[in-house]
């Protein structure tokens, strides 16, 4: 006799979750009866698997359905506890748009195979729940989802942006914003820079500064100098045609190894509107290839020794790939930790201090994204959330107080590096080190974006109330009769079993969950918002500058959303009319264009406002 549950003679088990035609299957272990767990992209399904959909049905492979049919609401017992073709296969698996995910891709693969969920390299038809972007939220068009990219986060981050931002922080909260070197943005402040340097040098003689230039739009360490005078600045046509920052070049940095190094730190900013940010609780050390010596006419254009970037060192010479975490030319940051702990370093208040610079340049950031945001998804319009990881390049000074370098919309997401066997052929080697650090990130971004949780949360309450009625219905019962005590057992066990009326089967004793490790994202905010908040006075201001911006869609406040501003807040009176009001619009617009900012299109943006 055959045990209850077991599907008829010749008909094999029942698949854990059956990929739909056109989808890419990942991998997963085979059935018994040896055929494979999944279908391949386009490929329709076998023709076994109608007769195994009737052999389910309690009919045979071909004939119609015989007596069996009369036993079909019997529940196999390994149903009931969510084991192979239970509740657990029915749980819809969270769909991956990876079409346009570029350098990120191997990593991301990795990720989505360790989650299981359903990747579509090449894109798909229907919406998917999550598009992951290579470069900014506009790579693709979306409706709907969540998608990996701000609108206008390239843009804030570049270095004359973030300049301004983190200035205008600075000019309100000195203290709270001295992680970041001064700065001076070329060629329209450059007769700034110049007397600003030489008053600094007539009242400290003993001052030798060393400045660094960068070029607004460079990446990878293109383009970027050292230079001791500001008559060194390369003023030629260059600096016209591709703006630049020029900063107060940090001559006393951390070493290790006799080497400078600084630290690539991934940030998670998961939402605008409430503010939520989540750091990596481990991140990248990337190591100078040649000994570190202070700044000197002889030594300024070293780069070997001066600048951290991973892509310029990579070919040094001294460059070293390592698979130990410890050593190399790239390391992780908690071997770092680990070495300067065994110094006697506080590392807590390092941590501490990394995590105030991170929050705080995010609260600098905000204000102008929240523009960008409404106008690409303007308030009460269907369209996307969004999520992002950024990167945060960071320098430890020689006293451990952490200097923000950049910060990257589009950090490198890469877990190879090119080998060269011979000259001029290179090969992708797996870096382990990479692997390490940037596969666990991007699988917990999902993990906390995991559209599906609220779902899961959602039903696990639902089971939880039906519990809490049926414990009442037990106790109820036995207060009148102990002799109904089996019954209400029996009765409590089936209305646990069948779960929730009316939805589909879940097992709440299998988390999607089981097996991965713990998050290595570490939430700071809102954790922390009660030492930061009153740091969001700029916020307050976008706020008032989105409401009288009018048109939706836009990022520029016109003359008339500027008469609206100023007749709601009631500012003019007989002595200001309208007419002065207008003047004084045509004034700021005159003085904010000659600043050579950008102004392409007309109206004014939020830092003039």
């Amino acid at each position: 006799m055959e045990p209850a549950g077991a599907p008829p003679q010749g008909c094999a088990p029942a698949r854990e979750a059956e990929e739909p035609p056109g989808s890419p299957a990942l991998p997963a272990e085979e059935p018994p009866g040896g055929q494979p767990a999944g279908a391949s992209p386009g490929e329709a399904a076998p023709p076994a698997a109608a007769g195994r959909e009737r052999c389910r049905r309690g009919g045979g492979p071909q004939g119609p359905p015989g007596r069996a049919t009369r036993g079909r609401r019997r529940r196999a017992p390994g149903r009931r506890r969510g084991g192979e073709g239970g509740r657990a296969a029915r749980r819809p698996r969270v769909t991956v748009d990876s079409s346009k995910a570029k350098t990120s891709l191997e990593a991301l693969k990795i990720s989505l195979r360790q989650l299981r969920w359903r990747e579509f390299p090449f894109g798909r038809r229907l919406p998917c729940d999550i598009y992951w972007h290579g470069v900014s939220f506009h790579d693709n068009d979306i409706f709907s989802g969540q998608v990996n990219k701000f609108p206008g986060m390239t843009e804030m981050v570049r270095k004359i942006t973030l300049s301004r931002a983190v200035r205008t922080m600075q000019d309100l909260f000195p203290l709270e914003y001295n992680f970041y070197p001064r700065s001076w943005i070329l060629p329209e402040e450059f007769p700034l820079f110049v007397d600003e340097v030489r008053m600094m040098k007539d009242s400290d003689p003993s001052w030798k500064p060393t400045f660094i230039v960068k070029p607004d739009g460079g990446c990878q360490g293109d383009g970027i100098y050292l230079i001791k005078d500001p008559s060194d600045i390369r003023l030629t046509g260059s600096i016209q045609s591709r703006p630049a920052v020029v900063q107060e070049y940090i001559c006393k940095p951390l070493l290790v190894d006799k080497l400078k190094f600084d630290i690539r730190l991934y940030v998670l900013l998961k939402s605008l509107e409430p503010l939520e940010i989540y750091i990596a609780k481990d991140g990248l050390s990337r190591f100078c290839t040649e000994p570190y010596q202070e700044p000197t006419l002889k030594n300024l254009h070293q780069v070997f020794m001066h600048l951290t970037n991973y892509s310029l060192n990579i070919h040094s010479g001294n460059f070293i790939h390592s698979d130990n975490v410890n050593t190399g030319s790239k390391r992780t940051f908690s071997s770092i930790l680990c070495r300067l702990s065994s110094r006697g370093a506080d590392v807590k208040k390092l941590w501490s201090d990394i995590i105030s610079l991170v929050i705080k340049t995010i609260i600098a950031l905000t204000p102008e994204l929240k523009v960008y945001y409404q106008s690409d998804i303007p308030a009460g319009k269907p369209g996307p959330t969004c999520f992002q990881i950024l990167g945060f390049d960071i320098l430890l000074m020689k006293n451990l107080k952490p200097m923000l370098l950049e910060v990257n919309a589009n950090p490198s997401m890469r877990i190879e590096h090119e080998q060269e066997l011979s000259p001029g052929v290179f090969e992708n080697v797996p870096s382990p080190v990479d692997e390490e650090v940037k596969v666990a990130v991007i699988r917990d971004t999902l993990r906390l974006v995991d559209p599906q949780k609220k779902k899961r949360k959602d039903v696990q309450q639902h089971i939880e109330s039906c519990k809490k009625v049926v414990n009442i219905r037990y106790n109820y019962f036995m207060c009148y009769s102990c002799q109904t005590s089996e019954h209400a057992s029996e009765a409590n066990e089936e209305l646990l079993d069948a779960g929730p009326a009316g939805r589909p089967e879940y097992d709440s004793t299998r988390s999607p969950e089981a097996g991965l490790p713990s998050l290595c994202l570490k939430q700071v905010f809102p954790k922390y918002a009660k030492q930061f908040n009153y740091l969001r006075l700029v916020d307050r201001v976008a706020a008032l500058f989105i409401r009288f911006l009018g048109v939706k869609g836009t990022t520029k406040l016109g003359p008339t959303g500027f008469r609206t501003f100023i007749r709601n807040c009631k500012l003019s009176n007989s002595n200001f009319s309208m007419a002065s009001v207008d003047i004084l619009y045509i004034d700021i617009t005159r003085r904010w264009n000659s600043m050579g900012i950008d102004h392409k299109e007309s109206g004014n943006t939020l830092l003039y406002f």
